[in-house]
């Protein structure tokens, strides 16, 4: 079993609060990506319901995720999301079957 952990996030915004989701959420995507372990990092917006967030991440390790969940932009985020959100994220787990295309 492959080190690497990935998963798909849904976040589910409140309508009134799905723009300042996108602000504060937008200026974490770059730093995450140049964080060391982020493989993939994307921020992404269901066309058909723009209240729906996806983010689809890799890590090189459980290590590097852990570090990453834990930095202070991180945990304000996790400590306000009650805020944005209509409910919980759903979390899905994923194994990555084929490379990276960020490394093309």
């Amino acid at each position: 079993m492959s080190e690497i952990q990935g998963f798909i996030l849904h976040a589910k915004t409140r309508p009134e609060k799905t723009d300042a989701f996108e602000a504060f959420f937008r200026g974490y995507v770059e730093a995450s990506r140049a964080e060391p372990g982020c493989i993939e990092y994307h921020m992404l917006r269901d066309k058909q319901d723009p209240t729906l967030f996806i983010f689809f991440e890799i890590w090189q390790s459980q290590a590097h995720l852990d570090v990453h969940s834990n930095l202070p932009h991180m945990k304000q985020f996790l400590a306000q999301r009650d805020e944005f959100l209509e409910q919980d994220f759903d979390i899905r787990a994923i194994e990555m079957l084929s490379p990276s295309s960020a490394t093309r």
